[in-house]
């Protein structure tokens, strides 16, 4: 007889009382809103953990993740599943030409170069690691021009999965098409085996990135107040509803040193919020004082 391997059964059909218990959990966790739509799409991606877990239904998974002592590693699982996670280097590319040409002359102004503090940014949902990497390519092509200039580059997300793979640097050649080919060459190395078509950040590029897991609606973090001088947080207010874009804004800005910028994604914005921006241009924010 042959050898035939059963494969698992999928899970049974996530009820409404199961996606119920997830999705308010997801939103109090995490702040992402998972409208009724979603329901589909969130048990389609679970099914996954279900199968590697051997937990037939939906009903248990809930009953593990909330209940059981293993719950706390299995969560950890969870997120790097619902998140999603897509960026591009250079994405989004009027915004590293503001910082470039605007922000940083102006830094260094501000700065005597003999008691010059390092520029600190932060990549809020720094995804696979291209967004904190194209800001170390733009502010280190910024340090060559300019001697005594030192940034440092914070770069964090929630899902595990993602900041192991930032971590490690590896992409595939197409994905750092747009980048100019003496930027690839001073940046990139290529894999010795060229049938693999990959590359990987040089190990001067990856050192001035430190990558963290940090969940942006947990208040418990120990970052400093007004210790960063931009923050890139692209892409990542949109999967909240108003009243958590809110909160995540306002800390955010509790981050920025007084003159510092926000980066926000294309189709994000701070209109009707009470807080201390003012905008520079489409998607760029400064913290301001407010008047007394």
């Amino acid at each position: 007889m042959s050898d035939i391997r059963m494969q698992p059964e999928p899970a049974k059909e996530m009820t409404a009382g199961d996606f119920e218990r997830l999705r308010r959990f997801i939103y109090a966790h995490c702040g992402i809103k998972m409208p009724p739509v979603k329901k589909s799409m969130l048990e389609s991606r679970l099914q996954k953990r279900l199968r590697a877990l051997g937990v037939p239904t939906f009903h248990e998974y809930c009953d593990l993740l909330f209940q059981s002592p293993e719950g706390a590693a299995e969560l950890v699982h969870m997120i790097d599943v619902v998140t999603t996670n897509k960026t591009d280097f250079f994405r989004e590319p009027a915004h590293f030409t503001f910082l470039s040409e605007s922000v940083l002359p102006e830094f260094i102004q501000e700065n005597d170069q003999h008691t010059c503090r390092p520029f600190t940014v932060w990549s809020a949902g720094c995804s696979s690691g291209e967004e904190p990497y194209t800001l170390g390519i733009v502010l280190g092509e910024f340090a060559g021009l300019h001697p005594g200039f030192l940034f440092t580059i914070m770069a964090t997300d929630i899902s595990t999965r993602v900041l192991d793979k930032a971590r490690a640097g590896i992409y595939e050649e197409h994905q750092i098409s747009m980048i100019p080919q003496p930027l690839k060459q001073k940046y990139f190395l290529r894999s010795k085996d060229r049938k693999k078509g990959l590359v990987r950040a040089t190990p001067e590029l990856r050192s001035h990135v430190a990558f963290q897991r940090l969940n942006l609606m947990d208040d418990r973090h120990q970052m400093r107040e007004e210790s960063v001088d931009a923050i890139f947080c692209r892409n990542v207010i949109i999967y909240f509803d108003r009243e958590s874009q809110y909160r995540l804004l306002g800390r955010l800005c509790r981050h920025l040193r007084q003159g510092g910028h926000l980066f926000l994604g294309h189709s994000e914005t701070v209109y009707g919020f009470d807080l201390p921006l003012m905008r520079m241009a489409s998607t760029i924010y400064r913290k301001i004082e407010r008047a007394v």
